[in-house]
């Protein structure tokens, strides 16, 4: 019975800490293929966004490689090296001769990723969403980014919502983190599907409006983190003032 003593002591510590709770930081960020509002391309500004704010997981939206526009250069390549983050880039469409989609970067190992293109309603700019397998810690998280329609009808944007509804359902018990542009104000119609099984993180911890557009005078609240309320607790969550793009990034720190 004594032998057996120190191996139950380590299970029962090995238990523990595998359940302690753990934080990490989660930005979303429209990088507007890193163009500022000064109009010059320049992705050391995006990166230090994202270097000051301490992020561990960046879902970045409008993201360029060897597109003409951006002077062919591999945004997500350059944007891994100035953070030191390992980053996930996905085509949505071929664009000036390159390729245009949603970007990925992470502190944590990616065990497996994917890219779903969803729906497309009547000849719209096709969407897609990022799905990433992360091991925090020995934990499997699944972090989803994603950039939707932005026309005034909002049928696509609710056909989405419903597609991204059913990958989270999909996931079961494991912890899942949502970010992206939506497009669509914390009341509209076309992300109601995602209020039914995520918490909004910035209504969780904020009374704040948390508007992202525009940068000079923010007016509108279109960019979100979604998080699994069983899983995930949101701690604080800030709206960070940069003119580096278009749209103000968000940052929240997560309980995991």
């Amino acid at each position: 019975m004594t032998r057996r003593l120190p191996l139950l002591l380590l299970l029962c510590v090995a238990t523990a800490s595998a359940a302690a709770p753990m934080t990490l930081r989660v930005m979303s960020y429209n990088i507007h293929h890193a163009e500022g509002l000064d109009g010059k391309l320049d992705v050391a500004r995006i990166a230090q966004v994202i270097v000051d704010a301490k992020a561990d997981l960046v879902g970045l939206q409008e993201v360029d490689r060897g597109v003409e526009r951006t002077q062919r250069r591999d945004l997500p390549a350059e944007l891994a090296k100035l953070t030191g983050l390992t980053v996930q880039f996905d085509k949505n469409i071929a664009h000036q001769g390159g390729d245009y989609g949603n970007a990925v970067l992470s502190r944590f190992p990616i065990k497996r990723a994917k890219n779903t293109h969803l729906k497309s309603f009547a000849n719209g700019e096709q969407r897609g969403v990022q799905q990433l397998i992360l091991d925090v810690q020995g934990r499997e998280v699944l972090f989803l980014n994603t950039h939707l329609d932005a026309r005034r009808d909002t049928a696509e944007r609710e056909h989405s919502a419903t597609e991204l509804r059913a990958i989270v359902s999909a996931a079961g018990a494991m912890p899942v983190i949502l970010v992206g542009d939506f497009n669509a104000t914390p009341d509209a119609k076309s992300i109601a599907p995602l209020h039914d099984i995520l918490t909004d993180a910035w209504t969780a911890v904020s009374q704040e409006p948390g508007f992202t557009i525009p940068v000079k005078k923010p007016s509108k609240r279109i960019d979100y983190i979604w998080i699994t309320p069983a899983t995930i607790t949101p701690v604080k969550m800030a709206v960070l003032h940069s003119e580096a793009s278009d749209h103000l990034p968000i940052v929240v720190e997560l309980r995991l």
